[in-house]
């Protein structure tokens, strides 16, 4: 492709005749006649590697300053969103032939966009997902690294969506993803902001910065379906310009859920639209859940799924690995598998959980290591609440201490009377808690869900599937 081609008038240049043979914001991949785009990152600062790039034969580099490379230089003001969209241009704007929809927020993103490409499927639409579980075209599955993937990949996969003749694709659109210009120059037919809590400030330092992030998604979409259950989705509803419209579990909106019944093995609601309402019932349980399928209906509604169709979905739905999940256990009490990993995911779970459960709630969790730390004492603030007994833990230690990480983690009870105990090892934290397991308890393991593995330090990645190690700890019983 020319270079001219490429910067469809994004960026001047006088080498525009000039062939490119790859695009690429990583020093690895370049070869001859690459354009090198520099993109400064947290360690790493692409500028400082321009000169090198050129002489290893890229064709030009993309740049914020002047780095005194003449014409072979482009200059930019912001790399990152150039970048975005050259990766759209390389490949001829996948973006522009399917109908995006997008999720953003802290919690439910998963639940709600696998429930949206269930009925879509469902009702005969080929559909795509991005998500933090894996990416999927159709009925192929694909590994993920990211929520949202970078720049290159994520335009590589939407265009083998096009190619693979989807109509749709689905997506979990993380804050990341939004200011680091990920997604490029894409549109969204409609979005849905879920709520904001906690999570992320060791990268956005407070919750406004947070808040921005998501709020960029609604600069880019034609409709907008606000949780207005969470006070920063009626901030939102109030602040942007698109067409826009509410859902809500507690109160009138847009689209609201009544009349709800939550019980261990599903939940039924009253699905309800301007003078309409259609009685819903889901194999998947927890009032946070209804939210996430409120959510997910009223966005099929909107792209013009009918609402028969859409009953018939949800009613034959199984619900998503890792959330609220029931791990087969065949004794007298009940594990759950859960990827609650803030305050409010895991106060979320355990409240729905708690309206079902018949003997104690046990709940076992962590926190990862070099990520926020100011969220840990909370967290056991909000597993305190609502469980009878905490086990705490390990989740992804990374560089730091368990042992530091727990501490942090129980400053959060010095006021707390609630029983707990401490088993550094999550293996055998998860042992412990199936030992002692009464008639009638529940037991929440919270913050890995769909995750198989553990993060040790530098980046070591160990098999670690709660499944697995509940099955193997029933033995031991």
């Amino acid at each position: 492709m020319k270079l001219y081609e490429l910067l469809e008038n994004n960026a001047v240049t006088s080498i525009g005749d000039t062939e490119i043979s790859s695009l690429t914001d990583d020093t690895r991949k370049v070869t001859e006649g690459s354009l090198f785009v520099c993109v400064k990152g947290g360690s790493f600062d692409g500028h400082t590697a321009a000169a090198e790039m050129l002489e290893k034969g890229a064709a030009a580099v993309v740049c914020e300053r002047d780095l005194g490379l003449g014409d072979r230089q482009i200059l930019t003001d912001n790399s990152r969103r150039l970048y975005g969209k050259l990766c759209a241009r390389w490949f001829d704007h996948p973006e522009k032939k399917l109908k995006i929809i997008g999720v953003t927020g802290t919690n439910g993103k998963t639940t709600i966009t696998n429930v949206i490409k269930h009925i879509l499927m469902s009702s005969g639409h080929k559909t795509g997902l991005v998500g933090t579980i894996r990416n999927e075209i159709g009925t192929e599955i694909f590994h993920t690294g990211n929520t949202t993937p970078m720049a290159y990949e994520f335009m590589e996969l939407l265009d083998r969506m096009v190619r693979a003749d989807c109509e749709y694709v689905v997506m979990e659109v993380s804050s990341f993803g939004l200011v680091q210009n990920r997604i490029g120059s894409s549109y969204f037919d409609v979005a849905v902001f879920t709520n904001l809590t906690q999570d992320h400030l060791d990268y956005h330092k407070d919750m406004e910065n947070y808040y921005q992030a998501k709020k960029m998604l609604f600069d880019v979409c034609g409709t907008a379906i606000c949780n207005t259950d969470d006070e920063y989705g009626r901030r939102l509803y109030d602040e942007i310009s698109c067409s826009k419209l509410s859902f809500s579990v507690k109160e009138c909106a847009s689209f609201y859920a009544d009349g709800i019944k939550i019980k261990a093995s599903g939940s039924s609601f009253w699905f309800c639209n301007e003078s309409k309402s259609h009685l819903i019932k889901t194999r998947i349980p927890g009032l946070f859940n209804v939210s996430n399928i409120t959510a997910a209906i009223a966005v099929c509604l909107e792209v013009g799924v009918p609402i028969e169709s859409i009953i018939s979905a949800v009613e034959n739905y199984n619900g998503v690995k890792g959330r609220c999940e029931i791990i087969p256990t065949g004794r007298d009490f009940t594990v759950i598998c859960d990827y609650a990993h803030t305050p409010d995911a895991v106060e979320n779970v355990l409240c729905s959980v708690k309206e079902y459960t018949e003997n104690r709630l046990i709940c076992l969790f962590g926190c990862g290591g070099n990520r926020d730390a100011a969220k840990r004492p909370k967290m056991a603030q909000a597993a305190a609440k609502y469980a009878d007994v905490l086990i705490v833990t390990s989740d992804n230690p990374r560089d730091e201490q368990p042992e530091d990480i727990i501490n942090d983690i129980l400053a959060g009870l010095a006021d707390s009377k609630i029983k707990y105990d401490v088993v550094i090892d999550r293996r055998e934290a998860v042992y412990h808690a199936l030992k002692i397991a009464q008639k009638g308890d529940i037991i929440v393991l919270a913050g890995k869900g769909h995750e198989d593995y553990q993060v040790l330090a530098d980046g070591v990645k160990i098999h670690f599937d709660e499944r697995e190690i509940v099955a193997e700890g029933l033995k031991l019983l």
